[in-house]
C-alpha cells in the first residue's frame, strides 16, 4: 500500500483502530508478562533464601517439617 501522508498511514484505510489497538494490547501483554516473571523470580529468590539456615547449609523440604515437629514436641514436653 502507498500512503500519501502520515494520517493515511495511521488510518490504515479505515482499519487503523483495529491494527493499532491490537499492537497496544500485545505490547501491554508482553510488558505485563515480563513484570510478572520478574516478580515471580524475586519471590523464588526470597523463598530459596529462607530454606537455607544461617550457616549456609541447605535444609531439604523433607527435613524442615520434621525438625519443626521435633522442636514443637520438645517444647510441649518441657511445658508439662
Amino acid at each position: 500500500m502507498n500512503w500519501s501522508s502520515w494520517s493515511e498511514f495511521f488510518a490504515m484505510g479505515g482499519y487503523g483502530i483495529y491494527v493499532w489497538g491490537s499492537y497496544i494490547v500485545t505490547f501491554i501483554c508482553v510488558i505485563s508478562e515480563v513484570l510478572l516473571i520478574s516478580r515471580r523470580h524475586r519471590t523464588l529468590i526470597k523463598t530459596y533464601g529462607l530454606i537455607h539456615d544461617s550457616y549456609g547449609e541447605e535444609i531439604s523440604d523433607k527435613e524442615a517439617p520434621l525438625n519443626m515437629e521435633k522442636d514443637s514436641i520438645k517444647k510441649i514436653k518441657s511445658e508439662f
